[in-house]
């Protein structure tokens, strides 16, 4: 099987030839793992047997504000902060943090769809050799308000002025379902997942209030998700943390098919339990430990730890990834173990 053949086989719940695996870094990592084994991009993927998709998306035709030379399209400025072993993009200004009115919201110039170029997309996706799962496609709603807004105004929002959430979280969902509906149209059906996600949870407890996601992100959530269907493409949700409260809503109304990280460290998000209450609806992606067990294990650690996710989700369907980023203090032989560990476990689903 190709990486392409064993994603789309568990997707459609079709046994594959072994786990499929998937590989998610930061770029100082990244810079380790190359300098280790010599080789980068496609022959390293293939040297660690790594099934891991490729992404499109059509170009920017603008790349700054129009009142900002110095932002992004989303008037949003950004700052490289360094925390020790490597750097991390910050959100450094909020161009609607003063936004005192929905009028005040409607008055920003916001981006438009126009401003990207879908033919490029199109060409780009007919050149490809289909050897990968195609993701094409995102939408993030809320990390986007929070930085344009500010985070904390972003939260205190949802309490104090919901219509100004209401209408800024309007505007974006307006934005990426065109963009999203052009991308997928010039696709020709060449897209097999987009992804979509929202962080829903934290280290110890849920972000949101159910009623407060109900209201302001699942119903954009959902509509995106039926849009995609629409064009024969999957859901890859991401959401980080103790998320476990928004799993029925996230397949029962939104529809998802894959659920990434799986950081079960976070209350409630034990594999035993998901895989009990949820394995028979959805795939599973991540599951590896990136918090103790990748960056500070030994190389007998993770591979245990490979051979218990292993075993918990024979009753399940899983791409087995680091749950997260693996970060720039991550042994590269930790990460080496993994994918030789769950190339050794006997599980075809």
């Amino acid at each position: 099987m190709t990486p392409r053949d064993r994603w789309l086989a568990l997707l459609d719940g079709r046994p594959a030839d072994r786990i499929p695996t998937d590989y998610w870094r930061t770029a100082e990592f990244h810079a380790k793992l190359v300098g280790a084994l010599g080789c980068d991009g496609e022959d390293l993927l293939l040297r660690l047997a790594i099934d891991t998709p490729r992404t499109f998306g059509p170009h920017a035709l603008r790349h700054h504000h129009p009142d900002d030379p110095k932002a992004d399209i989303w008037g949003v400025r950004r700052r490289r902060i360094n925390y020790g072993s490597g750097e991390y993009d910050e959100f450094d200004s909020q161009p609607l943090g003063n936004a005192t009115t929905v009028s005040d919201v409607h008055a920003f110039k916001w981006p438009s769809p126009d401003d990207f170029d879908y033919a490029g997309l199109k060409n780009r996706l007919t050149a490809d050799d289909r050897y990968r799962v195609v993701f094409v496609g995102h939408y993030e709603p809320f990390l986007l308000y929070c930085a344009m807004r500010g985070m904390q105004q972003a939260y205190e929002d949802f309490v104090i002025s919901p219509e100004i959430a209401e209408a800024a979280l309007g505007h974006i969902f307006d934005f990426h379902y065109e963009m999203n509906r052009r991308s997928w149209e010039a696709a020709g059906g060449k897209a097999d997942v987009f992804y979509l996600a929202e962080d829903l949870g934290g280290q110890h407890g849920a972000l949101f209030s159910l009623d407060h996601y109900r209201r302001f992100l699942l119903p954009g959530q959902r509509k995106m998700a039926e849009l995609a269907r629409s064009f024969g493409i999957r859901c890859f949700y991401h959401t980080d943390g103790a998320a476990r409260t928004f799993l029925p809503d996230l397949i029962d109304v939104v529809g998802i098919n894959i659920l990434n990280p799986l950081q079960w460290r976070c209350p409630g998000m034990d594999l035993e339990g998901l895989v009990r209450d949820f394995g028979k609806r959805m795939i599973f992606h991540g599951g590896i430990d990136n918090q103790q067990t990748l960056p500070f294990g030994t190389i007998d650690d993770v591979r245990q730890e490979v051979r218990s996710v292993g075993r918990i989700m024979e009753r399940a369907r899983w791409i087995c990834a680091p749950c997260h980023n693996i970060q720039a203090v991550g042994p590269v032989e930790n990460v080496l173990a993994m994918y030789e560990e769950v190339g050794k476990v006997n599980l075809c689903r």
